[in-house]
């Protein structure tokens, strides 16, 4: 009864706190306070409630015995996101990010790639990853080339699309002024096109940083050697650890939140000049 009470003062001591913050200045303190403060509320209650209703491990383990398992199993959580992250994720993420670019310039210059590609683009993006992952972990092997072959696959085409549609986003007039100063085709994709393309382009690799991480942890079900993220949770649920497979999940989190903001902090320095960096200012 004592843990549930407090889940329950949990409950209301968060509510309460982050309605007082809610009345203050909105500063750059206050807004990263309150969403602090609400998941700190959030891991009390499940505490409070998993202990206080003595709900078994197997279901829903206590975060303080996650927190154990993950103090406890560091080696082996380095060693899995090396494997994944690292290896696999970051690496798609790069090729594919990369050559959706590339790719979204040349089909900028060309209306059979236009209208030839982005169809084919639009169809291969709806398709399943566990329809993929098994096609290409067979074609890759099963160590981490598969992985960021998978990874490819997923975030080319989110990327592509967001390029090429904000290389349409200088108006007539503004190419026709460059044509006024003799720039050339080069010259007007570099001093005006790909700069008015950054918010577009960086909205795709926001999106992009999620479906990496996801991309390369499900492709790990499908085939992988004796470590990864993905092999790791795998095997966990098959043994009950639940535990173990909560501190691979926490990892994911942190690092899908971290590549998410690192990608948002570039996309602030890069367009600052844009009206929605300057209104959240």
């Amino acid at each position: 009864m004592g843990w549930v009470l407090f889940a329950i003062g949990a409950w209301i001591v968060g509510w309460a706190l982050n309605v007082r913050l809610a009345r203050l200045a909105p500063t750059q303190a206050v807004r990263l306070a309150m969403p602090v403060l609400f998941g700190v509320t959030i891991i009390a209650i499940w505490e409070g409630v998993v202990r206080g209703f003595d709900v078994s491990a197997v279901l829903l383990p206590a975060p303080s015995v996650i927190a154990k398992t993950f103090a406890a199993s560091t080696s082996i959580l380095w060693e899995d996101f090396v494997q994944t992250v690292i290896k696999g994720a970051l690496t798609g993420y790069i090729i594919g990010c990369g050559s959706a670019v590339l790719t979204a310039i040349a089909i900028d210059r060309s209306d059979f790639l236009r209208r030839g590609l982005m169809p084919v683009g639009n169809f291969v993006a709806a398709l399943p990853i566990v329809g993929m992952a098994p096609i290409l972990v067979m074609w890759f092997g099963f160590d981490w080339q598969s992985k960021a072959a998978v990874v490819v696959v997923m975030v080319f085409f989110p990327v592509l699309v967001n390029t090429v549609e904000g290389l349409q986003a200088a108006s007539s007039m503004q190419r026709d002024l460059m044509r006024t100063y003799a720039a050339s085709s080069a010259t007007t994709l570099l001093k005006l096109r790909l700069p008015m393309a950054m918010p577009f382009i960086f909205n795709g690799l926001k999106i992009a940083t999620t479906l990496a991480l996801i991309g390369a942890i499900v492709a790990e079900f499908f085939g992988s050697p004796i470590r990864g993220m993905g092999f790791r949770i795998s095997v966990s649920v098959g043994q009950l650890a639940l535990d173990l497979v909560w501190a691979e999940i926490v990892v994911a989190a942190l690092v899908g939140s971290a590549a998410y903001g690192g990608v948002a902090l570039v996309e602030r320095a890069v367009t600052f000049w844009h009206p929605s960096q300057r209104a959240r200012s």
